[in-house]
């Protein structure tokens, strides 16, 4: 699967900073990680999918559909971490400072 969806303009400016400063401070990387991404992630897939997210930090999954629970999952690169056992996975991937793309949503990974 691969469907790209806009980022909220106040994300897509957190982006386009992060390329002013690697392309001013060249090799240096900027890239957002952790926690915000975790969050830009879950926002845009919710809007995305039509989600409805838990409540942070709530165990396993962040949010569900009429199909049952969705783990979601963000990255600027080519991988993402799994520490669980879940259901349904999704997973976004930055490719502009404007679009992230739908990677994958299917299945999830067993424990």
């Amino acid at each position: 699967m691969s469907k790209k969806t806009r980022l909220p303009p106040a994300v897509a400016r957190i982006y386009r900073a992060v390329q002013e400063l690697e392309a001013r401070y060249h090799p240096r990387k900027f890239t957002p990680n952790g926690h915000p991404v975790g969050s830009i992630g879950e926002v845009v897939a919710a809007e995305a999918l039509g989600l409805t997210l838990y409540a942070m930090s709530h165990s396993g999954h962040d949010a569900y559909d009429a199909n049952g629970d969705v783990q979601i999952k963000m990255t600027a690169g080519n991988r993402v971490a799994l520490r669980a056992k879940c259901l349904r996975l999704v997973v976004l991937r930055i490719v502009s400072a404007e679009e992230a793309e739908i990677v994958y949503a299917g299945p999830g990974a067993p424990a």
